[in-house]
């Protein structure tokens, strides 16, 4: 009986942490809390949590994704899934008469119980104020259009003053659609943003992106850049797996002013390849896993995750959404949801702050195809990565490294362990081979300084 009494008070000290609210760390390349604790973004997209989940179901799907070490859930106050016309879960819409300016008070608790229940379980709520379709119809929105300049400034403001001391909210403008030309999107998305940012108390008392389309190699960065509220940039790379998706992320790296960047929507799991699963098949972990290390060696300072099933909280009740495969609870175990926390863990095992993209380590000649393998390292030279999406064998540059003497591990992205390497000589040509090679065989290997004295990677 103690041992259980013990276990409880510690879980609820444990889950009654304060959150702390999230910045852009000093060097405006990642996100740390506000004591300068790096965070590593490693988010699931549940954009019908608030819409299509009960609390209980809803305390069913964030604990679970807690425990398998997501610290980010991105969900829609207005949903997509006629958000505004079906009830949620407990029979209320969330506005009257369609009106964003009349809330509807017990909906809005619906979404403040569950933002809490998130807080007590250490999860950021990326909240989107609304779906892009709230703010205009297109081939597959569910409207009705019904956002202006004025309105989306008002409710923006309704919404921050409600949330302004929740410490686990990041601000997501926008919802899965690009601002047309020669119409008024920007201004209503720069009006919701401005909304949001004026009652929580300025642009230094939140953090704020916005939701793209998939457009080119720019997202958020195309129309929002240069605005003030726009803390870090976002993109979309898509649900076809066979796009070279560090690309997006670097586009956005190397812009002025430096600003974090990530992709907040990749391919899903469980998802029918571009769309096509009857000539395409679904989505497989290892095409998952790919992309995922590629934005994060390229720059980004975290990576969200989905699947195909949980987004739109299927169930056998609800009408499908392209072709989801199973209920939702059926698909939490999926293989990449339970991977995911490898590749933070291992960003995290090294110096955070400091870490840059560094292409040049890699001195064989590449094809932009899926065997491209990338590179990140310290700035300070403490440590190296390497990705190898298939194993394919390159030479590398350990010139920039500290220290005469190198270790090396290989680390397994499916199951999060490591493996001495054998004997690594700092050179300015190294050839490396990966322990297996082909479709699946994707391994990280990491190059220590000696006397950095780093423990295994993945551990810290």
């Amino acid at each position: 009986m103690r041992v259980i009494i013990v276990g409880f008070i510690l879980y609820f000290f444990i889950t009654s942490l304060p959150a702390q609210k999230l910045k852009v760390s000093e060097n405006n390349r990642f996100i740390v809390q506000e004591d300068g604790t790096p965070f590593f973004w490693m988010a699931d997209t549940a954009w019908e949590l608030f819409h299509r989940c009960s609390k209980a179901d809803a305390v069913k799907y964030l604990t679970k994704r807690a425990d398998q070490g997501f610290n980010v859930v991105q969900a829609c106050a207005l949903a997509e899934l006629d958000g505004l016309n079906t009830p949620n879960a407990n029979g209320d819409r969330p506005l009257i008469n369609n009106n964003p300016l009349l809330p509807n008070e017990k909906y809005f608790q619906h979404v403040d119980n569950i933002i809490s229940e998130a807080k007590k379980l250490g999860i950021y709520i990326a909240l989107l104020p609304t779906w892009g379709d709230k703010v205009f119809k297109d081939s597959w929105g569910e409207g009705p259009e019904i956002f202006d300049v004025q309105n989306a400034g008002r409710f923006g403001s309704w919404l921050g003053d409600r949330y302004k001391n929740y410490d686990n909210i990041v601000w997501i403008i926008g919802g899965d659609r690009n601002p047309r030309k020669n119409s008024q999107d920007t201004k209503i998305w720069n009006a919701m943003a401005e909304g949001i940012a004026s009652a929580v108390g300025g642009y230094n008392n939140c953090i704020m992106s916005f939701h793209p389309q998939p457009h080119q190699y720019g997202g958020s960065s195309t129309w929002f850049h240069n605005e003030n509220w726009l803390d870090f940039n976002m993109h979309q790379t898509g649900h076809c797996p066979n796009k070279p998706t560090y690309l997006y992320i670097q586009n956005d790296y190397n812009l002025n002013p430096v600003k974090p960047v990530l992709d907040g929507e990749p391919l899903y799991e469980d998802h029918p390849n571009c769309f096509n699963a009857k000539e395409l098949g679904n989505s497989i972990p290892e095409d998952i896993r790919r992309i995922m290390y590629w934005n994060v060696f390229a720059g980004a300072f975290g990576q969200t995750y989905g699947c195909h099933d949980v987004w739109q909280m299927y169930n056998l009740d609800k009408q499908p959404i392209n072709g989801p495969s199973r209920p939702w609870m059926a698909a939490l175990d999926l293989p990449m949801a339970n991977q995911v926390k490898h590749l933070k863990n291992l960003i995290l095992s090294r110096p955070f702050l400091t870490r840059i993209p560094d292409q040049k380590m890699i001195i064989s000649l590449q094809e932009e195809d899926d065997n491209y393998v990338t590179a990140t390292r310290d700035i300070n030279g403490s440590y190296a990565m390497f990705y190898f999406p298939t194993g394919k064998e390159v030479s590398i540059d350990l010139s920039v490294l500290n220290g005469k003497k190198l270790i090396g591990w290989w680390y397994d992205t499916r199951t999060g362990n490591a493996y001495p390497s054998n004997p690594i000589h700092k050179s300015k040509n190294v050839n490396i081979t990966p322990p297996t090679s082909g479709i699946g065989h994707d391994w990280v290997l990491v190059i220590d300084s000696k006397n950095q004295k780093f423990m295994a990677p993945g551990k810290y």
